[in-house]
């Protein structure tokens, strides 16, 4: 099947603005109190499924530590590092994503930055730049995710991490219907995936819904080796499950990583 040419970065930036508006999870801010807490040193913030990251994946202290919160919208993350005493600038393709973590900032007096763009595209980030990249599952609404690894790479200091989240790309070889539907894990797909290449406009809008964002399935190869062919030395991983997938008693739905910039 062939691409129907569709503009996956302007597709998802307006999927994501109306998942806002329908108060998706990922988009519901943190709390005043949660602020509060993260402010007396009582935090945890969420990169895979929804167990909160080991904190030695990052520093002890992360006063004036500068963290780059890629592809991590939606009020949650970027302002809780930042009430933990982090310098937080919160990169996103949607708007609106980006506006609930103005809305947190402005309503705790919190100080961090938003700056609208494509994961896969951080030329408005200068090189060295941050000593932190935290980047939750979000890679699945790109087409190529080697820029998003060359470009976290260009923007850390040496020294620096990189926490990844992503989907384990076997989620994607099941016949969406009969998983949702009956719980049947029915391998219909090869990976590497894509909502565009694998369903027609119409395929899509039945299954999804008109206004869903693309998704796309990454190999393996494409996720952690990605890192490593960037300069990263992978130094963590994990996984975790998804108990809303039917096919979490079979298989994690999350792998995380996390990686250094040599130094």
């Amino acid at each position: 099947m062939q691409d129907d040419a569709v503009d996956p970065s302007a597709h998802n930036r307006a999927a994501w603005d109306k998942y806002v508006q329908k108060g998706n999870e990922w988009s519901r801010p943190v709390s005043a109190d949660d602020v509060e807490r993260a402010r007396r040193g009582d935090w945890s913030v969420v990169l895979v499924g929804r167990e909160p990251v080991d904190r030695s994946w990052l520093p002890p202290d992360l006063t004036a530590t500068d963290v780059l919160c890629l592809a991590s919208g939606g009020g949650q993350q970027g302002p809780i590092l930042a009430a933990a005493g982090a310098r937080v600038t919160v990169y996103d393709n949607s708007p609106r994503q980006l506006g609930q973590d103005r809305m947190v900032a402005a309503r705790d007096g919190l100080e961090l930055r938003t700056v609208l763009g494509d994961m896969g595209d951080l030329g408005a980030l200068g090189d060295a730049a941050f000593d932190v990249v935290f980047h939750p599952v979000s890679n699945l609404f790109v087409p190529d995710v080697a820029p998003v690894w060359r470009e976290c790479f260009r923007v850390l200091r040496p020294g620096g991490t990189l926490l990844a989240g992503f989907l384990n790309p076997d989620v994607y070889l099941f016949d969406h219907e009969a998983l949702d539907e009956r719980g049947e894990l029915v391998v219909v797909h090869k990976l590497p995936y894509s909502d565009v290449t694998h369903y027609s406009a119409e395929e899509r809008a039945a299954r999804f819904g008109a206004d869903a964002a693309l998704e796309y399935g990454h190999t393996l190869t494409d996720q952690i080796g990605g890192q490593i062919a960037a300069g990263f030395v992978v130094t963590g991983f994990a996984e975790a499950p998804d108990k809303s997938n039917a096919s979490a008693p079979y298989l994690s739905s999350y792998f995380a990583t996390r990686a250094v910039k040599p130094g």
